[in-house]
């Protein structure tokens, strides 16, 4: 997950740098007032945001069935505890049922 985060901050990057130099030569309209910086960032995010979704696709892909492998473990751990909790407190009723009765 960490990769796919460095790799999309780095496309953002490249995408602000392009922007920044659109912006300044003229190519790119400037923001109204002083609002230039905020205008720089957030073309550069709507540019980043499609450019990430279909460049990395398959890094996306992977770090998903990472978090997907992982919740299934805690999962499957949960369970398990469950099952230990459940058969700890059937051990008791049962003892208790029979001390009764006795």
């Amino acid at each position: 997950m960490g990769r796919y985060t460095l790799m999309r901050l780095g496309i953002f990057a490249g995408c602000l740098v392009v922007v920044w130099g659109l912006v300044y030569s003229g190519i790119a309209p400037r923001g109204l007032g002083d609002s230039n910086y905020m205008w720089v960032v957030l073309l550069s995010l709507v540019i980043s945001a499609p450019i990430s979704f279909v460049v990395l696709r398959k890094e996306r892909d992977r770090a998903s069935a990472q978090v997907v492998a992982r919740v299934d473990r805690v999962k499957a751990n949960l369970e398990r505890n469950r099952s230990q909790e459940d058969d700890v407190v059937d051990d008791a009723a049962r003892g208790g049922a029979q001390g009764q009765t006795s």
